[in-house]
C-alpha cells in the first residue's frame, strides 16, 4: 500500500524550512527543523512507499544498489525548485532514507553570517584548507561559499570530487568540473589521481575518510594546487591530530613535516539556534597557519596551538569560545545556547564576566 508521494513530502520540507527529511519504513515521516526532529501526523511509511520513492529519486544506474545494498548515496532534483542529497540505508532489515535539502543558490559569506576573515581562505594559491564539524554543521555550505567567491573573483579551474555532488556551480570567472563518486569517478583516490591531469587550480575533496585520501590530498597540495577538504572534527588541534592519526606511528614524523609545510588553516564549525528561536547561525573556530603554529606542528606541541589561536585576533584567528562570546555580545544567540555548546564553560563564563579582554572576532 502506498501512503506517500515523496515529491509532496519534499515540497513540504521546503515550505517549512527543514534541513532534512527522514523517511523510514514503519515510522511516520519526520523533518529536521532548526536542528530538532519534528514528527508528522501522517501515516507510517510502508515498504511500497520506500520502493516507489527510490524508483522516483535514484538515478537509473543506482536504483538496484539503492534497493539491494546496505548503504547508498545519490543526488536528486526537483527541477527549478531544489536539489537534494539522498542516503538510503538498512535498519532492522528495512530501508530508511535521509534526504538533505541543498539550495540552488549558494549563499554569500554575509548571508551565512560568516566572519569576514573566511574570505582569506579563497586567496591562497596552494596548500590544504580543512573545514570541519559534525554532520549537519554546514561544512559543505561554507566551502561552497568560498568556492563561489573564487568563482566570482578569480580566473581558476575548480575540480570538485564529491559523494554525492551537492551544490551546482555556474561558471563565472572560473570554470568547474564536478565529479561524483560512483558515477563520474570510481573513488576519491581515482578522482584525485586524474584531477591532477585536468589542469586544476583548486580541488575540493568532499570528505577525507582514510590514509590514502590524505596522501592524495597532500600530493595535490604539494604539486601546487589549493585543496579544500572536510573532516568530522571539532577544533583545530583535533583536526591536526586526526590527519596524523590516519598514519602508522612509524610514518607520522614524515607526514608531520609534509603537513606542516602545506597546511594553510582550518575552519571548525557548529550550527546554533539563534536568539529569535528560529533559524540557525554558525559558530566557528578559525586558524591560519602562522610560522609559530607551523613550528608547533613540527615539534608536536599541539596544545600550544590553542593558546596561539586565543591570542591570534591580529591574525584573524579565534577560538570557538571567543566566537560564542562575540555572538552573545551581538545578541545573536542566548547565554543558555552559548553555555550549552561550549567545550569549556569556565573559560566562557570568564569571558562573560569580563575577566578576559581581546575576545572580539
Amino acid at each position: 500500500m502506498i501512503n506517500h508521494d515523496i515529491n509532496n513530502l519534499l515540497q513540504n520540507a521546503i515550505e517549512i524550512g527543514a534541513s532534512d527529511l527522514h523517511f523510514i519504513v514503519n515510522e511516520v515521516p519526520a523533518f529536521r527543523v532548526d536542528g530538532k526532529i519534528i514528527k508528522t501526523n501522517l501515516p507510517i511509511v510502508t515498504e511500497e512507499d520506500m520502493a516507489k520513492a527510490i524508483e522516483v529519486m535514484a538515478p537509473v544506474s543506482m536504483r538496484e544498489r539503492a534497493l539491494n545494498s546496505f548503504d547508498s548515496d545519490f543526488p536528486y532534483e526537483i527541477e527549478g525548485v531544489c536539489r537534494f542529497r539522498v542516503n538510503v540505508a538498512m535498519s532492522f532489515g528495512y530501508h530508511s532514507m535521509t534526504v538533505r535539502l541543498v539550495s540552488y543558490k549558494i549563499p554569500s559569506f554575509k548571508e551565512l553570517n560568516l566572519p569576514a576573515c573566511v574570505e582569506k581562505f579563497s586567496h591562497f594559491e596552494n596548500g590544504i584548507v580543512l573545514v570541519t564539524g559534525v554532520a549537519g554543521s554546514g561544512k559543505s555550505t561554507t566551502i561552497a561559499s568560498i568556492l563561489d567567491y573564487i568563482n566570482n573573483t578569480r580566473n581558476k579551474h575548480i575540480v570538485t570530487i564529491e559523494d554525492p555532488i551537492e551544490y551546482i556551480y555556474k561558471s563565472n570567472k572560473s570554470i568547474f568540473t564536478q565529479r561524483q563518486i560512483g558515477i563520474d569517478t570510481g573513488s576519491y583516490i581515482d578522482g584525485l589521481k586524474y584531477a591532477l591531469r585536468q589542469d586544476p587550480d583548486v580541488i575540493l575533496i568532499g570528505e577525507i575518510r582514510d590514509m590514502d585520501t590524505v596522501q592524495s590530498a597532500l600530493h595535490a597540495a604539494e604539486t601546487g594546487h589549493l585543496v579544500f577538504a572536510t573532516l568530522h572534527t571539532y577544533n583545530a588541534v583535533q583536526t591536526i591530530n586526526r590527519i596524523l592519526s590516519f598514519f602508522p606511528p612509524a610514518e607520522r614524523e614524515v607526514v608531520r613535516l609534509q603537513f606542516a609545510e602545506l597546511f594553510r588553516g582550518s575552519i571548525s564549525q557548529r550550527l546554533l539556534l539563534n536568539a529569535s528561536g528560529k533559524g540557525r547561525i554558525p559558530a566557528l573556530e578559525v586558524l591560519f597557519t602562522t610560522p609559530t603554529i607551523k613550528d608547533f606542528i613540527l615539534k608536536d606541541e599541539l596544545d600550544e596551538i590553542h593558546k596561539m589561536v586565543q591570542k591570534g585576533a591580529h591574525d584573524d584567528m579565534f577560538t570557538f569560545n571567543m566566537c560564542l562570546f562575540n555572538l552573545l555580545k551581538r545578541g545573536l544567540i542566548t547565554k543558555e545556547t552559548a553555555l550549552e555548546h561550549t567545550d569549556n564553560k569556565n573559560e566562557l563564563m570568564h569571558y562573560i564576566r569580563g575577566a578576559f579582554t581581546g575576545t572580539s572576532q
